[in-house]
């Protein structure tokens, strides 16, 4: 998605099109970092010491030093990019004039999406052994978290557009003054979509995650999906992390919207 053209920045099939692409890169991401073991030596703060700069586990080491890398070509000035650690450099790049979409908030729920992914996602991917492929477990562990944020954090976007909406716009500004978030969250709430969506998630995982021949057939999904990612983790990580991590932040939000 454009964000730098405020016409569809705030377009509901346009976010909904940026979000089912994310569907893939998630899906992908995770295939990619099911292929190691756990690993979880590279979890482990303070396991790895680096010229007494870091004590930090490796994985922390290994994305910070990445998103320092990313910081200097302006990833984080871009509205719908977290950063995960700090302190950051600043871009070497000229700055881009992101037009003003979202309302001044201060939301970032990356340390949750950390905690859930090291402690519920990767164990549930990834074989509980130890490979020593470090370094590439945690290449796809940055991949993997990094498009969780962005998926989630969308769901400022997803906010505003239904906040701008005239049809409801009233009744969120009255239960927002009320401070009533559990009415927020229903009326954000459309089950119907979040069904469809476990649906797709449990095809594309399916398909995704089974082989292909030489004559371009699927190979059975019960034989092989499963070898790759389990379609029930996909859809478990959507259905538990992922869909109320980002009605969280879309609560939050529109809590923030009035100030």
């Amino acid at each position: 998605m454009n964000l730098l053209n405020p016409k569809t920045a705030l377009d509901l099939n346009t976010l909904r099109n940026v979000l089912i692409r994310l569907e893939d890169t998630i899906i992908f991401a995770l295939i990619e970092r099911a292929q190691f073991a756990l690993n979880d030596i590279t979890y482990k703060p303070g396991y790895y010491k680096y010229e007494n700069e870091y004590e930090g586990s490796f994985l922390g080491y290994f994305l910070h030093e990445m998103e320092k890398v990313h910081a200097k070509v302006r990833r984080y000035t871009s509205p719908d990019e977290y950063p995960f650690t700090e302190p950051l450099p600043k871009p070497i790049l000229p700055k881009l004039d992101f037009p003003p979409v979202l309302h001044a908030n201060n939301i970032n729920v990356n340390n949750d999406i950390m905690k859930l992914y090291l402690h519920d996602i990767v164990p549930r991917v990834c074989a509980p052994e130890d490979d020593k492929n470090y370094g590439s477990s945690a290449t796809r562990d940055v991949e993997c978290l990094q498009a969780l944020s962005k998926r989630i954090h969308y769901g400022k976007y997803i906010a505003e557009a239904k906040f701008q909406d005239p049809k409801e716009q009233d009744i969120y500004i009255r239960l927002i003054k009320a401070g009533d978030r559990n009415g927020i969250m229903e009326l954000l709430t459309n089950r119907k979509v979040e069904e469809a969506l476990l649906r797709r998630l449990r095809r594309k995982a399916m398909i995704y995650g089974a082989d292909i021949t030489e004559t371009g057939d699927i190979v059975c999904e019960n034989q092989t999906a499963a070898t790759k990612i389990s379609p029930d983790v996909v859809v478990d990580l959507y259905e538990r992390f992922v869909i109320p991590l980002t009605k969280e932040v879309e609560v939050e939000y529109l809590m923030q919207r009035l100030d």
